[in-house]
């Protein structure tokens, strides 16, 4: 085990001073939540094991889920505010594959915009706490609002995902912009399938799959199931077949390359929305109303700035997306979001609404010492 941080008594008192109860969550947890739903950065860096019964288990890779599992489990009534801090474990190429994160899981406050304004304030109030003289900078995205130009732009539901699950990787969004803007593809669906996804006879694809996986000797519970295998070809095909017009394209880039401070960024998409002729609508509205509840918290607004382009590497955000960084830090110290799919996704029975943060306490020792 790692020693305790320092700081830890100082975050534990912010914590209890903004009403967020603590959660107590198991070392080992269930593994199929994080490789199904977190998103590839973290699956490839998890500790994977398995139970006597077959069960796949892993050692907690981040607090988010785990907490929300609890709280599913719980039954506990909403809206409530759980904090956390303790050791995770993934595998890094520097640094222990241990360390500590701390952090606030907001569930079920229906007020979106007050509850991510008053998250981004709770990350930002940790971080100015334990690094009094260091300048902080808040870097703002929307996961809502990239995903409304998308729709906007008349973009198939494939491709939409596709670049929705990109979001938040520079490496894959690229690709996926150089593959959706490319003139020339290869056929995505060859052979019999191919005639089986253009006829759309999803029932004889299922089955010439079926069929496929009894040859190679495949377990038709190993992996995905026929019908997924199906839905992934129609998929494929769907993505290979569409072409954007180079009006389109150009408006997808031209948004992508907004950054500016945050005070300007309702004028600039409105412009950016007229000038292409594209209605961002409730995605637009929600953006504005978040804005106006973060000017009524503690974050000074010249230190944030919001990034179209910006997202994090985890598949269960659905709205906003931020990160704060320090003067001296070549990582983010805090990194947080919105995601109110992710309980119904765990199970719960209605829909949760969510949103958190967390931070990296061996990030802020480290600058604590430099200083």
């Amino acid at each position: 085990m790692i020693r305790l941080p320092a700081i830890a008594a100082d975050i534990r008192a912010l914590f209890a001073a903004r009403g967020a109860e603590p959660a107590d969550v198991a070392i080992v947890q269930p593994a199929d939540p994080f490789l199904d739903i977190a998103g590839e950065d973290l699956r490839r860096r998890i500790f994977l094991t398995e139970s006597e019964t077959g069960e796949q288990l892993c050692l907690r890779p981040e607090f988010t889920i785990p907490v929300c599992l609890d709280h599913i489990a719980s039954q506990a009534d909403t809206p409530r505010r759980y904090s956390y801090l303790g050791e995770v474990f993934r595998q890094r190429r520097d640094g222990r594959p241990e360390f500590f994160q701390a952090g606030i899981e907001d569930l079920g406050d229906t007020n979106a915009a007050e509850a991510d304004a008053r998250s981004i304030s709770d990350a930002y109030a940790l971080l100015h706490r334990v690094l009094p003289e260091r300048t902080l900078a808040v870097t703002l995205g929307d996961q809502a609002l990239f995903e409304a130009v998308l729709g906007a732009l008349g973009l198939p539901r494939g491709w939409r995902m596709r670049l929705a699950r990109a979001f938040g990787s520079t490496a894959m969004l690229d690709a996926a912009l150089a593959d959706l803007g490319s003139q020339s593809r290869t056929k995505a669906v060859v052979g019999p399938a191919a005639l089986l996804v253009a006829d759309g006879d999803e029932a004889a694809l299922v089955e010439h799959v079926t069929q496929g996986m009894h040859a190679a000797g495949i377990p038709l519970t190993a992996g995905r199931t026929p019908e997924e295998i199906a839905r992934r070809l129609v998929e494929k095909a769907e993505l290979a077949s569409v072409q954007l017009s180079p009006a389109a394209f150009d408006a997808l880039r031209r948004f992508l390359a907004i950054r500016v401070p945050v005070e300007q960024a309702t004028a600039t998409l409105e412009a950016f929305a007229n000038d292409v002729g594209l209605s961002l609508g409730k995605a637009l509205a929600g953006f504005s109303a978040r804005l106006e509840a973060l000017r009524k918290e503690a974050v000074p607004l010249d230190v944030v700035t919001y990034d179209a382009a910006f997202g994090r590497p985890l598949d269960y955000y659905t709205g906003l997306v931020f990160e704060i960084d320090g003067p001296g830090a070549d990582r983010p110290l805090a990194g947080g979001g919105r995601y109110d799919r992710l309980l119904t996704m765990l199970g719960a029975r209605q829909a949760i609404p969510g949103v958190g943060f967390s931070v990296w306490l061996d990030r802020i020792d480290a600058l604590r010492g430099a200083q």
